[in-house]
C-alpha cells in the first residue's frame, strides 16, 4: 500500500496568514510611532526642566537669566550660543538631518521685577513630520506646555496633558492638565521673585 503523505501548508493557507500578519502590523504601527514620539517628548520635558533649574541658579547668582548655554552649569555639548539641537548639529536651523528638538533660549524681558524668559524645544527632522509640535519651559514656572502644529501633534499634545477630548490642530495645553496660552503651571510668570 502507498500511503499519500499530505502534511504540507497550501498557498491560500499562507497567504491567509500573512494577510493576518500584515493587517496585525498596520494595526499596531501607529501606535508604535507615537510610544516612540512619547519616549522623545519625555527626553525634551526632562531637558526643559534642567534648563529651568539651571537658569534659576543663574539669576540667583548675577541677577539675570543666561542668553546663551555657555553660562549655565548645564551646558550641553554641541550647543550654539542659545541654540542646541538633540539630534544633529545646528546648521540652518534644522539641526540638520537629525530626528530631535532644537532648543532655545528666548529672553523676553531683563527687568527683574518681571523674571521673564523661556526655553522652547521646537520638534525638528528630515522631511515632513508627522507629529509637529513644540514644548515651551517658563524658567520661573512648573510645567511644560504643549503646542501643536497638526492634528497627530494635537492627539500627543493631548495625551501629554492627560486630556481626553478632541483638539483642533493648533491644541495648546499644559502638562497639568490645563487648556490654552495662558492656562496653569504653564502660564508665564508676571510676578516678581519677591512676591
Amino acid at each position: 500500500m502507498i500511503k499519500n503523505n499530505n502534511k504540507g501548508f497550501t498557498l491560500i493557507e499562507l497567504l491567509v496568514v500573512v494577510l493576518i500578519i500584515g493587517i496585525l502590523a498596520a494595526m499596531a504601527m501607529p501606535q508604535y510611532f507615537k510610544a516612540m514620539e512619547r519616549s522623545r517628548m519625555t527626553e525634551a520635558v526632562t531637558l526643559l526642566a534642567n534648563i529651568a533649574q539651571a537658569q534659576q541658579r543663574k539669576y540667583m547668582q548675577i541677577n539675570a537669566y543666561a542668553k546663551n548655554y555657555s553660562g549655565l552649569d548645564v551646558a550641553p555639548k554641541g550647543a550654539t550660543g542659545g541654540n542646541y539641537c538633540t539630534k544633529g548639529t545646528y546648521a540652518d536651523s534644522k539641526c540638520g538631518k537629525g530626528n530631535g528638538f532644537l532648543v532655545s533660549l528666548e529672553q523676553t524681558d531683563t527687568d527683574l521685577t518681571l523674571n521673564k524668559g523661556n526655553a522652547v524645544a521646537k520638534r525638528v527632522g528630515p522631511g515632513e513630520l508627522q507629529y509637529k509640535y513644540n514644548l515651551v519651559r517658563y524658567y520661573n514656572g512648573e510645567g511644560t506646555q504643549c503646542n501643536a502644529e497638526n492634528k497627530n501633534g494635537a492627539e500627543l499634545c493631548m495625551d501629554f496633558c492627560g486630556l481626553d477630548d478632541t483638539a483642533a490642530a493648533d491644541f495648546k495645553c499644559c502638562s497639568d492638565g490645563t487648556k490654552g496660552d495662558k492656562a496653569g503651571a504653564c502660564a508665564e510668570p508676571t510676578m516678581d521673585l519677591g512676591n
